[in-house]
């Protein structure tokens, strides 16, 4: 009998021990990201949200907002209001988070990655856990990587085949200096402006150009406005992160935390998976709406490089020159 009233009571305390654990949690969580559900980027974050809500059994739900209407459609202050818990989670752009932790900017370097398994090399290896590392100082938990894909060149005016073919145009570029920086050494006149107002800009000739994955391309028709040339040239990649605020993160249990990293990296793995394997029908579709798409040769390709080494000094000291080294050996050693 007293056994039987100590288990009784030690089951009583676990349960209310759990009842008060998850009272603690949000009705709903708030998951920030830049793109819809249709494009990879938005369906990223839709599919954890999924995940979550599956495999809680319904106890952790998430809602995404997307066109970064927590902070107003500044997809620049994301990260901040994210360490600061006015967004909880988010699915973000290594490039949008770049002024707060300046680890990210590697992914910016110009021709640093040229394929996918570059990228792989350097998110899966020391690197990845490097800016992990950065990020998770700077107050926010990172779970996992996704991907936004590799951002190629379009324009109305000309086919890009040299550096000396950019020369004066104005290509529209998001809001970081080290895109300013690489596009001016490559002799075109970059210009800064939310992709709010880059669609307008386009139509109107006040941009010559923009930079985005094809995936973006594609679903936003930039071919509607003016884009006829498109140039692969493979310049830099922006891995996703799935991360959530260090505020948020503490309050939930050990194997909720497992639970929710766990289906940040499968529905990371997911989106990366799709992404890349819808590549060939997407550029398919752009080439049937006329646009003209060029591929680098390899000596082509070798001429930009060589026009941007200029940016590797300025920034690599900023980045960190451990960690670049450390990304350029695991470029180099990557397994094909």
């Amino acid at each position: 009998m007293l056994k039987r009233c100590t288990f009784m009571a030690a089951a009583a305390a676990t349960l209310l021990f759990s009842s008060a654990t998850f009272a603690q949690y949000k009705d709903e969580y708030t998951v920030s990201t830049v793109l819809p559900s249709a494009f990879p980027w938005g369906q990223a974050a839709d599919k954890w949200v999924e995940l979550v809500k599956e495999r809680s059994e319904g106890r952790i739900n998430m809602k995404v907002y997307s066109n970064s209407q927590l902070v107003s459609g500044d997809q620049t202050k994301e990260f901040s209001a994210m360490r600061s818990g006015l967004i909880d989670m988010a699915v973000g752009s290594t490039i949008n988070w770049s002024p707060q932790v300046p680890e990210l900017n590697l992914f910016s370097l110009p021709f640093l990655m040229p394929d996918n398994a570059a990228i792989d090399a350097i998110t899966q290896g020391d690197a990845g856990e490097a800016i992990f590392a950065a990020i998770k100082k700077r107050g926010v938990t990172p779970l996992a990587w996704g991907e936004n894909g590799f951002r190629e060149l379009s324009n109305s005016k000309r086919e890009i085949k040299a550096p000396a073919d950019l020369d004066g145009l104005k290509i529209r570029v998001v809001g970081s200096p080290l895109f300013q920086d690489t596009f001016t050494a490559l002799g075109a006149n970059p210009t800064q402006m939310s992709w709010a107002d880059a669609k307008p800009a386009l139509t109107t000739g006040a941009v010559d150009g923009q930079e985005n994955p094809l995936s973006v391309f594609d679903v936003a028709r930039i071919d509607q406005v003016g884009q006829k040339y498109l140039t692969q040239w493979h310049y830099m990649a922006d891995p996703l992160v799935f991360a959530i605020s260090n505020r948020v993160w503490g309050q939930f249990s050990p194997e909720d935390q497992k639970l929710l990293k766990q289906a940040a990296v499968d529905a990371g793995k997911w989106e990366i998976e799709k992404s890349r394997s819808e590549l060939a029908d997407t550029l398919a579709a752009i080439k049937e709406r006329g646009v003209k798409v060029t591929d680098l040769t390899q000596a082509q390709h070798e001429a930009f490089v060589e026009a941007t080494q200029s940016v590797y000094g300025k920034w690599t000291p900023r980045i960190g020159e451990d960690l670049v080294k450390q990304a350029q050996d695991a470029v180099a050693n990557r397994q094909q």
